[in-house]
């Protein structure tokens, strides 16, 4: 029996998708702890799996990123938020690795301190990565601005031209933040975006292609194992059993994001249509005083059920409501505000399973349109869903997890 101890920054979407592979850790004899968030270690014990809390200092997160006035500058900012949280980080996760004695440590990939005080243990880690993996490929665009996959002269050329600009300032922010945390721990600094994922001994990608973009130089140490589904376990409201008309879901972020706009258009776009739409507002408030009869509003209702009944989704491009909904065949009209969700939106497009509609051009007229044309899409939703499915799921991860474990300096997972 090996020792796992998770650490996890205290928000839903960076928890739920590594749930189902603690779990199966767990399943298989190994002993699991996590660390995080008061709420989420809450949670937590409630499924039995043991959990301690962050220091005061890390226990909570409020996102302010939703401040920033562009897409891009949303994504430095959620950074700059992270890296504000490494020195603590460093501190604390040393206490929990004197407090629960792992073999194998898993770190979210935003914290950034924690996984210089991982890699100046000794102990072989990996990073749970539940965004779209912003590592560098001839394959790929530079990761941040949602761009189109090009493999012509043009496209090369603008990738030559966009990479310092994207990757390179990400990296800068990043190193800004950690190498001063590096440098206590006498560990060399690090430069670019790549050295940082590629510090750890696993990266566990919780998505796969062909929603990834399809790559021949992905390292080594990246195992793509399909995404995490995890929800809490929430009655769902007596009225979805009543509803018989085609469902669309729409949704906001569970962290907020002040994406009110995107609930306040779909029930324009939407009222007195031929569907039935489940609106989940999380934390925002609708300032429509009267919903349409044919749209129904929650804070939280749990996705699965809807998805089982729905025809499309109409969602922020979070990755965690994105891929769930693909892995329900469903297809998406995405609706990028910001943070890594310009990138989700652009795969749902390039994929084939769904419609990018940029916030600053959210309307009623073309939000009914993207809907219609992601109506036609179900066969490319079809197609990503039998992708997640062949990936592994949570098996596959708990595999690459105890490779960790067999290895003599931890090893590395092989790309799943």
């Amino acid at each position: 029996m090996a020792r796992f101890l998770a650490y996890i920054e205290p928000v839903a979407g960076r928890l739920y998708p590594l749930i189902p592979t603690l779990q199966e850790i767990a399943r298989r004899g190994h002993h699991v702890t996590v660390r995080t968030g008061v709420i989420q270690s809450q949670l937590l014990k409630s499924i039995d799996i043991e959990s301690d809390v962050l220091s005061p200092e890390l226990a909570g997160f409020e996102p302010k990123d939703w401040q920033a006035r562009t897409r891009f500058g949303a994504l430095i900012a959620a950074l700059n938020q992270f890296g504000r949280r490494a020195q603590p980080q460093r501190i604390d996760l040393d206490d929990a690795i004197n407090t629960h004695h792992p073999d194998v440590v898993i770190l979210d990939e935003t914290s950034w301190g924690a996984a210089a005080a991982a890699e100046a243990s000794g102990l072989p880690w990996a990073f749970s990565v539940p965004s779209p993996v912003p590592i560098p490929s001839a394959d790929a665009p530079p990761f941040g601005l949602g761009l189109t996959p090009r493999h012509d002269a043009i496209g090369q050329l603008r990738d030559r031209l966009a990479a310092p600009l994207t990757l390179g300032t990400l990296g800068r922010v990043i190193a800004h933040h950690v190498n001063p945390v590096r440098a206590d721990l006498h560990l060399p600094p690090l430069h670019t975006l790549e050295d940082f994922y590629l510090a750890a001994s696993l990266i566990l990608a919780f998505t796969s292609e062909p929603f990834e973009y399809p790559r021949r130089d992905w390292p080594l140490k990246v195992s793509l194992v399909g995404p995490g589904f995890w929800e809490p376990t929430v009655e769902s409201p007596p009225w979805l059993g009543d509803l018989h008309r085609p469902v669309v879901l729409v949704t906001c972020s569970t962290a907020f994001q002040n994406d009110v706009r995107l609930a306040e258009v779909a029930c324009e776009a939407l009222a007195d249509q031929r569907f039935d739409v489940v609106l989940t507002t999380g934390d925002v408030k609708l300032s429509t005083a009267a919903v349409p009869s044919n749209i129904h509003v929650e804070p939280f209702v749990p996705h699965t059920a809807v998805l089982e009944r729905a025809v499309c989704t109409v969602c922020h491009a979070g990755m965690g409501i994105t891929q769930k909904s693909l892995a329900h065949g469903v297809p998406v009209v995405a609706v990028p505000f910001g943070r890594d969700q310009p990138e989700v939106a652009r795969r749902v497009e390039v994929s084939g399973a769904g419609v990018r509609l940029p916030a600053r051009k959210l309307t009623t007229a073309r939000l009914r349109t993207a809907i219609e044309e992601a109506l036609g899409l179900r066969a490319g939703a079809e197609r990503i869903a039998a992708a997640f499915r062949n990936a592994g799921g949570a098996p596959a991860a708990a595999d690459s997890l105890e490779l960790l474990v067999r290895g003599p300096s931890g090893g590395q997972a092989s790309l799943k």
